[in-house]
C-alpha cells in the first residue's frame, strides 16, 4: 500500500512514503490508520487463511463504530474498468444527500483519491491518495465532505463501495480530476486518460461554490 497527502499547491509527500500517519487503532478484526487530513481512514481487515484460501470480514458495524465510523450504509455500488488509466471522478453529493463511502478493490489495482471540500477545514483543497489492491483487501473510508475518484493501474479492475446516502441526481456534483491547483499525481496524462464526457466537464476548485 502506498499513501500520500498533497495540498493544492502541489506540495506533499511522495506516493511511495506513508507520511505522518497516526499509530493504528484496532477493533476486532479491523485496523485503522489516519492521515494528516482529519476524517479519511485506511482500513486493514484481518485475513483468515487456510488450505482452501482466505476469509475476510469486510464490514462489522460494532468494530467500525469503535473506530469512529458511525454511518449507516444504504447502497452498494460496483464498477468494472477494462483499461489501465481509466479515471472515475472526482465525485460527491451535496447535502442533504452527502455520502460517506467505504471503498475496496475486488480485482486489480487503483490509486484512490479524495479532496477535502469542507470550507471550514484547515485542509480545504488538500488531498489524500492511497493505492488499493484486490490482493491486500485494504479499504478506504471517506467521510462526507470529500470529492472522491480513482484511476485504474491494472486491466479489468473491479471496485465496490458502500455509500451512506442513496444516489440523488439533483445533488450529484463533481470536481475536475486534473485541476492543476489540486496537485494530484495521477500517473496518467490527461490526453491518455479514459473518462466519461460527464467527468471531463466538472469545474475546477476555484470555480466550485461552497458545498459543505
Amino acid at each position: 500500500m502506498n499513501a500520500s497527502v498533497g495540498d493544492r499547491r502541489g506540495l506533499g509527500m511522495p506516493e511511495d512514503g506513508r507520511g505522518p500517519m497516526a499509530e493504528p487503532r484496532r477493533a476486532g478484526n479491523v485496523e485503522a490508520l489516519g492521515f494528516p487530513i482529519a476524517g479519511p481512514l485506511l482500513l486493514r481487515m484481518r485475513r483468515f487463511a487456510d488450505a482452501r484460501g482466505i476469509f475476510i470480514e469486510t464490514y462489522n458495524q460494532r468494530d467500525f463504530a469503535a473506530l469512529g465510523i458511525h454511518e449507516t450504509f444504504v447502497q452498494d455500488n460496483q464498477s468494472l474498468s477494462v483499461a489501465v488509466g481509466t479515471v472515475r471522478g472526482l465525485h460527491f453529493q451535496l447535502p442533504p444527500a452527502a455520502q460517506a463511502k467505504l471503498v475496496r478493490v475486488l480485482r486489480g489495482r487503483i490509486l484512490d483519491v479524495v479532496v477535502d471540500l469542507r470550507r471550514t477545514s484547515p485542509s480545504f483543497g488538500q488531498h489524500v491518495a492511497v493505492e488499493l489492491s484486490g490482493d491486500t483487501g485494504e479499504q478506504f473510508y471517506v467521510p462526507a465532505g470529500f470529492a472522491h475518484g480513482f484511476v485504474t493501474r491494472a486491466p479489468d479492475t473491479e471496485v465496490c463501495y458502500k455509500v451512506s446516502a442513496l444516489y440523488a441526481p439533483e445533488c450529484d456534483r463533481g470536481l475536475s480530476w486534473n485541476d492543476p491547483a489540486l496537485g494530484i499525481e495521477w500517473g496518467v496524462a490527461p490526453d491518455s486518460a479514459m473518462l466519461s464526457e460527464k467527468d471531463r466537464r466538472w469545474p475546477s476548485l476555484a470555480e466550485l461554490g461552497p458545498c459543505f
